[in-house]
């Protein structure tokens, strides 16, 4: 099977390439290392570096490779900071996905698997479940939702089957500790490694399931082998949800590693309970092993304390400062 793994030089993709690659498959990876690093490639994964923007290279490649499976797992995931980002955030994660799409209908791939998130769900209805009205309350959830429903559309037209996954909340090896303004298991990682106070927005009882990237990557790989899975969405990732309050707890005891504080800013807006149920994950794919926090959280600890903190890589230029958290000023 010849399979590209766009957003492979991330923390998701190069994961997800990890497991095809393990599984004797030709791989190439798509990324442009605006947010992953070029050291994530799998050192057997056939690279270009190129935005999914760029639909002439994008074509191109598609034509030469003649792929079989595409994985789309690239994205800018930046939940909090989507509603200052919107024209950031819909070119990168609505056109660029449209750009994949077209490139798979006129190349004749037999699946797209594209990782969407739990944030089509919005607000209240937990645990989420596949048969949850999708109502995202914010950029990021309305474009990751869009394009499933793109999808469904480009099957009902064109004969593209698809696999869409929902993670939540994934961290692990690999994560960008660089990045101050998503993934909270990393940020606070990376405040212990520089002697920061941790940072929590709001009381800290918002509550997440935190994934451990082993238990997802894997899935996602060999989705595309089953065919019961072929246009089928599915929630994936850990079952059971933690306040961020137990997580700052949690990082520090796998960091061996006590925070000079624990700082609460101004709570931001944000949904305040999201996790899900993964009950169709399980009738199709079988039972699979789930790390716990406290072993996920070691494994990634002794990973940070090796790896330390890259430079940061670029951010997006902020659209809008209105309501703009204080903490994130220096962004705009």
């Amino acid at each position: 099977m010849r399979a590209l793994v766009t957003g492979g030089a991330g923390f998701l993709g190069s994961h997800v390439a990890d497991c095809l690659l393990a599984d004797g498959h030709e791989v190439a990876v798509l990324d442009d290392l605006s947010g992953g690093f070029r050291e994530n490639v799998p050192v057997n994964a056939r690279f270009y570096q190129c935005s999914i923007l760029d639909t002439e290279r994008v074509e191109r490649i598609f034509a030469e490779c003649k792929f079989d499976h595409v994985y789309h797992c690239a994205a800018y995931a930046a939940e909090g900071l989507s509603p200052f980002i919107r024209i950031h955030n819909y070119a990168n994660n609505v056109v660029g996905s449209m750009c994949i799409i077209n490139a798979c209908v006129r190349h004749a791939v037999k699946c797209l698997v594209f990782t969407s998130s739990i944030a089509v769900y919005g607000a209240g209805q937990t645990p989420f479940t596949e048969s949850t009205i999708p109502q995202p309350a914010d950029p990021y959830g309305i474009a990751k939702y869009a394009v499933e429903l793109d999808l469904a559309a480009a099957y009902a037209q064109f004969g593209l089957r698809y696999i869409i996954f929902r993670p939540h909340n994934v961290y692990g090896e690999r994560q960008n500790l660089a990045d101050p303004y998503r993934n909270v298991v990393g940020i606070f990682m990376r405040q212990l490694l520089r002697g920061e106070p941790l940072t929590i927005f709001g009381d800290g009882s918002q509550t997440r399931a935190f994934s451990y990237i082993a238990d997802v990557a894997p899935i996602i790989a060999r989705s595309p082998l089953d065919p019961a899975a072929l246009n089928q969405t599915f929630n994936i990732g850990a079952d059971t949800p933690y306040t961020v309050n137990d997580l700052a707890w949690a990082v520090q005891t796998a960091m061996h590693e006590r925070a000079t504080s624990i700082v609460h800013l101004p709570a931001r807006h944000e949904v305040q309970h999201a996790f899900s149920s993964h009950e169709r994950l399980r009738e199709t794919f079988g039972a699979w092993l789930v790390t716990s926090l406290a072993e996920g959280l070691s494994r990634m600890a002794t990973w940070a304390r090796e790896h330390g903190v890259s430079l940061p890589t670029p951010l997006p230029t902020v659209e809008l400062t209105e309501s703009l958290p204080y903490s994130w000023r220096p962004l705009a």
